[in-house]
């Protein structure tokens, strides 16, 4: 009988519960608090790996990369390119997860919500739900989130993005899914795994990894968007209004 097995038959025997694999899911680390995006010393073991290109089907990336050929100019021209801000939309999920602004955990056994400063975005993880179909769910800015406990590792899975929220510009079809995987590397810093998945316009997962450091005593600030002074111009440039 292999180790598994007996341990799995084991736990059945004596508490009548096959949990293998999942130690400590009674007594998940404790995230709640304020947290901000950290970027540590190139090489240290804080520090998350570099962010890869994402693996866009040929036709797709070269598309994608004369967008960011066009922004740079434009940035160097002093006219940027307006982007959802203008318009003052909400960046939506995954992008509120790479800051800059510092969100707050608020963490209970059933549900994890992550406020956002900037625009006041939410999002909902529940826990111990599964997950509906892509077709039962109304797509919004931050999908729906379902997510358990794997030893020390809160896992999470998020589909229903509204095809208009991207990440780093990257297109997407309905069928996009979020994998994620949250943990403490140490006390106060933790690093949030995103592995994006859509065959329809990816090569193969593309997987980017943010690290984030504790801020004690922190309280999240009121951030309305109510009196934007940018707009964009009939050519899709970012302007700002100016007093008269």
């Amino acid at each position: 009988m292999g180790s598994q097995t007996f341990a799995r038959a084991a736990c059945v025997a004596l508490l009548g519960v096959c949990a293998l694999g999942s130690v400590h899911a009674q007594n998940p680390p404790d995230l709640t608090g304020a947290w901000e995006r950290y970027r540590g010393p190139p090489g240290d073991a804080t520090s998350p790996p570099p962010e890869p290109i994402p693996p866009l089907k040929a036709p797709l990336l070269k598309d994608w990369q004369a967008r960011r050929v066009a922004e740079r100019e434009a940035d160097a021209r002093g006219e940027p390119i307006a982007k959802g801000y203008t318009h003052c939309i909400p960046e939506g999920y995954p992008t509120m997860m790479n800051g800059p602004f510092p969100f707050d955990i608020v963490q209970s056994r059933s549900q994890i919500n992550i406020a956002q400063e900037a625009y006041s975005q939410v999002r909902r993880i529940y826990l111990g739900k599964p997950q509906k179909k892509f077709e039962d769910v109304e797509p919004g800015f931050y999908g729906r989130s379902v997510g358990n406990w794997e030893n020390n590792t809160l896992v999470v899975d998020t589909i229903g993005i509204k095809d208009y929220v991207t990440f780093r510009d990257v297109p997407h079809t309905p069928q996009l899914r979020v994998r994620e995987r949250l943990h403490l590397v140490t006390p106060d810093i933790l690093w949030d795994e995103l592995t994006l998945e859509d065959a329809g316009v990816l090569e193969k997962p593309w997987t980017v990894t943010f690290a984030y450091r504790r801020v004690p005593n922190y309280e999240i600030i009121e951030y309305v968007c109510e009196d934007n002074r940018e707009y964009a111009d009939d050519k899709g440039v970012t302007r700002l209004r100016l007093k008269e």
